[in-house]
């Protein structure tokens, strides 16, 4: 179950460069379940007890964390529905869904140049849009729509991470990720709306390349923000100034 009052994250893509820095930066303030595929972030987790060679009974930092690493390919059928039986079993509820794992495979000769653009199309939304929406549609079955006062005292959101993309043309073979990223923000429109009528909201952060342009912290403050506060239906870019 949860541990006393932290909130509860269900993070994905929890090994690659923000799924990483969000689990290090956080994995003593928050509950994090971490579901990663083939890395695994550099933090602390159910697989591991510290000691100090110094002073084996004394406490140590690392052991207060409450990172449970699932490792999972989410686009696999019936592996959206394990990990949430997962973390339901070890935390009892999920405040924060952070649908951070992406795909994204560029065409640098453009959408015609073979069938390579056509053949990414299905692999590339069905986990940077399919999985977003199984997991907060299970989610949202499987508790939030049943606890609308908790969902409200708990503050429980979703917070999606898009791009720029998504909403600016940018040369390099960017078609098919950047819609899907498109499909993401509007997704996250509409999960706001229809969510709102139990307590939960949705917003998404949409930052320009990182760490190139921006910081890995800016984009993680921003989804603490987003998370902290009170909007919802928005999509939020993440930019350098």
């Amino acid at each position: 179950m949860s541990s006393g009052n932290r909130r509860v994250c269900l993070l994905t893509g929890a090994g690659g460069l923000l799924g990483d820095a969000f689990c290090r930066a956080l994995y003593t303030a928050y509950d994090i379940v971490a579901v990663c595929g083939t890395r695994i972030p550099a933090t602390p987790s159910q697989h591991e007890w510290f000691v100090d060679p110094f002073d084996p009974q004394g406490t140590v930092p690392e052991n207060d964390s409450r990172v449970f690493l699932i490792r999972s390919d989410l686009t696999a059928p019936g592996e959206v529905d394990r990990v949430i039986d997962l973390a339901l079993a070890k935390f009892g509820g999920v405040d924060l869904l952070v649908n951070n794992a992406a795909s994204l495979r560029l065409h640098p000769q453009g959408i015609v140049d073979g069938d390579s653009a056509i053949d990414d199309f299905e692999p590339q939304f069905a986990l940077n849009v399919g999985v977003p929406l199984r997991l907060s549609a299970r989610l949202a079955q499987r508790g939030w729509m049943h606890d609308i006062d908790g969902n409200r005292a708990r503050n429980r959101n979703i917070v999606n991470v898009s791009s720029l993309s998504g909403s600016n043309v940018y040369p390099g073979g960017q078609a098919v990720y950047a819609a899907s990223k498109a499909a993401l923000n509007h997704l996250t429109r509409h999960l706001a709306a229809e969510f709102a009528e139990f307590g939960v909201r949705a917003n998404a952060v949409a930052p320009d390349s990182f760490p190139a342009r921006v910081p890995t912290e800016k984009v993680l403050q921003a989804i603490l923000e987003l998370d902290t506060g009170a909007m919802t239906g928005g999509v939020y870019s993440v930019v350098a100034n």
